[in-house]
């Protein structure tokens, strides 16, 4: 698909439909985990920063033609993912053209996304953001990610990938951002805990939608 058009297609997906998606991706890994979240991520960002998001996110596959109708793409899970060479193709066209794909780490992602994420990028690492990134500072201020559920002890840190200058991928690792957008009854967290990952989530939208 030629650039030009692709990035029509992303320009009248975040000014008129206003749509987001799930990535339905291979390998295995749980990609379909947390589904309360997104929808609740959508309601507060609608009722707080005034977006028009649709209610209810799609899933789309990788190799899809359709990624190219959404501004942004949320993706999680805690195990295998795997992207076939048309998966990836798709992908860099997409991420290249002003996709942007937040990845949040539910436990046990990480190595995966590092590896697979080598085939679409190899000439890109991720690098973590510092503190006073706008992403961080947007309706909402962070001094730091939040720390949504603890596993290893590890501090939340929030990495990116960098495509000229453009940031093309969020990845929040050792913060759990998705699990604190779920329905309240699903792990019990405190009221504070779920509004700190749905204002840091909307400051993703925000920055996204904006840049």
């Amino acid at each position: 698909m030629p650039k030009f058009i692709i990035f029509i297609l992303l320009f009248s997906a975040s000014i008129t439909a206003q749509q987001v998606a799930i990535l339905k991706y291979n390998g295995g890994g749980d990609w379909y985990a947390n589904p309360t979240a997104v929808p609740n991520l959508i309601k507060f960002s609608n009722d707080n920063i005034h977006t028009t998001i649709l209610e209810k996110p799609k899933s789309v596959e990788p190799n899809s033609a359709e990624i190219f109708n959404y501004p942004i793409i949320f993706m999680t899970g805690h195990g295998n993912v795997f992207f076939s060479e048309s998966d990836t193709k798709n992908l860099r066209d997409y991420l290249t053209s002003g996709g942007f794909l937040h990845i949040s780490d539910n436990y046990g992602l990480d190595n995966y996304i590092k590896k697979e994420f080598k085939k679409i990028f190899p000439e890109l690492e991720f690098q973590e953001i510092p503190h006073d990134h706008p992403i961080y500072h947007q309706t909402y201020s962070f001094e730091n990610l939040p720390k949504i559920h603890e596993h290893d002890g590890k501090p939340a840190q929030g990495f990116g990938i960098f495509y000229e200058g453009r940031m093309v991928c969020f990845y929040d690792y050792e913060s759990d951002l998705s699990d604190g957008w779920e329905d309240e009854v699903v792990h019990n967290d405190p009221l504070k805990t779920r509004e700190k990952a749905l204002k840091m989530g909307a400051n993703i939208i925000e920055y996204v939608f904006e840049n």
